[in-house]
């Protein structure tokens, strides 16, 4: 039954991962840290479009001076400008902007670090480029902000996503399917919070590597499937889960040490962070369903040539997908 969209999917997925970069909407980042009273040292970082800064650019409120930076310089990576600005009054509850925002997909992060004070962390977003800077963030305000990032990241990192339809491609026991997820959900939400906390300190690149791997591992899976007979991932597959899960939350605890956690407020900012990783595991996969069930309502979607290519061929595509980023990782050793 679900031969047709499988093929359909697997052809989206390689397509949206042909360019060997699993999380393409690279987002901006604007940092503000006191250095003195009325004194702020500022770094704005513009991604890269086709090797020129984004059509973007950060404004300080109207008393910092200058409330615009020097043109950026390209780090290979993206465009970053610093300076340092005055501004002759409090910065708290004056108006931070990004110009040119409301035209583009990404999203810019705001971290601002007063002298003597807890850092935050905000976000700017083609529906909201302006933000008023808050005296103190609140329990629900960081909550808010990491439940987005975290949605965010899982829907924006395709090798992620590809590790989940691997799994519901080669898992077709229902409740085998909800073991696995939740076993992928507990396994990275524990070294997700080891490793933003500093107990487990490993380097993104192997770990980048070898998530690859798990995708390459599931497909083989897939593709040594034979009916009426389940191999041990798929009897079992809450384990391979479990174990490759351990491994996707270091991956993303790269991206969330990336923003920084507010010191006083770690325990909220990490709840929301994986809740919101979840939640968006969870549309996917709702999403996945619904086409299943749209696909059942057409009479020839299991016709029996479609059915015996399907599964293959969709094995072959996760495969050759994540060998090339396994292959690039590696060499970005």
């Amino acid at each position: 039954m679900r031969s047709v969209f499988w093929l359909l999917l697997t052809v989206a997925l390689v397509l949206s991962g042909k360019t060997g970069n699993a999380h393409a909407l690279d987002p901006g980042y604007l940092d503000l840290r006191q250095l003195a009273s009325g004194t702020w040292q500022v770094l704005w970082r513009i991604p890269d479009v086709n090797g020129q800064p984004m059509r973007i650019d950060a404004v300080l409120p109207g008393h910092c001076t200058p409330a615009r930076g020097p043109q950026p310089v390209s780090d290979n990576v993206a465009w970053i400008s610093t300076w340092i600005a005055e501004c002759d009054e409090e910065i708290a509850g004056q108006t931070i902007a990004i110009e040119g925002l409301e035209t583009q997909r990404n999203d810019v992060l705001f971290h601002i670090q007063p002298l003597g004070e807890e850092p935050l962390t905000l976000r700017l977003t083609p529906e909201s480029p302006t933000l008023t800077i808050p005296d103190r963030p609140t329990t629900f305000s960081v909550f808010v902000s990491y439940f987005q990032l975290g949605l965010e990241h899982i829907l924006g990192g395709w090798d992620h996503l590809l590790f989940v339809f691997a799994v519901f491609v080669l898992v077709r026991d229902t409740r085998r399917l909800i073991a696995a997820v939740t076993a992928f959900t507990v396994a990275h939400s524990i070294t997700l919070a080891l490793a933003t906390l500093g107990v487990l300190k490993v380097p993104a690149g192997p770990v980048e590597a070898v998530i690859a791997l798990s995708i390459v591992f599931l497909a083989l899976e897939i593709l040594e499937h034979e009916e009426g007979r389940l191999r041990l991932s798929e009897q079992f597959p809450w384990i391979v889960c479990f174990c490759f899960g351990l491994l996707h939350g270091l991956g993303f605890a790269g991206a969330l040490t990336e923003i920084g956690l507010p010191s006083q407020e770690i325990p909220a900012a990490l709840l929301a962070f994986n809740v919101g990783v979840e939640v968006g595991q969870l549309a996917f996969i709702a999403v996945l369903s619904a086409a299943i069930l749209l696909w059942r309502l057409i009479p020839w979607s299991a016709g029996p040539t479609i059915h015996a290519l399907v599964r293959p061929v969709t094995g072959y595509a996760i495969g050759c997908v994540s060998i090339y980023w396994l292959v690039e990782r590696i060499n970005g050793f």
